[in-house]
């Protein structure tokens, strides 16, 4: 999804609330949505692969939410089922995306039984 313009004359606020109401709209009923935050829990790569084993067979259709430059709306913050921290560092959000990508994918690999490296 892209990011809300930023410019002078709107807000940060305004511009946080109106990409949290975007992300929130564009959710699937009954998605279990992961929040991207500082203040998530850090998962090493074991751990994700046993979530990621529990939202295949528990949950359905699974939702990450990660912020632009202003982070996440609180009302994403608090749709959230769950919060996952990459990192206490602040990672652009493009940037998160890879992170998140590569984690997923080295979670799955490894549910797979691929050697972990």
């Amino acid at each position: 999804m892209a990011l809300a313009r930023r410019s002078k004359s709107v807000a940060p606020g305004k511009v946080l609330a109106d990409e949290g109401q975007r992300m929130l709209r564009a959710l699937p009923s009954g998605a279990h949505v992961v929040a991207l935050t500082l203040k998530g829990r850090s998962w090493s790569t074991e751990q994700l692969a046993e979530r990621l084993l529990r939202w295949e067979f528990d949950k359905g259709h699974v939702c990450f939410l990660i912020g632009g430059p202003d982070g996440l709306s609180a009302d994403c913050e608090q749709r959230a089922d769950e919060s996952w921290s990459l990192s206490p560092l602040t990672l652009p959000h493009c940037l998160a995306r890879i992170v998140v990508a590569e984690a997923l994918y080295r979670a799955w690999s490894l549910n797979q039984g691929h050697p972990y490296h």
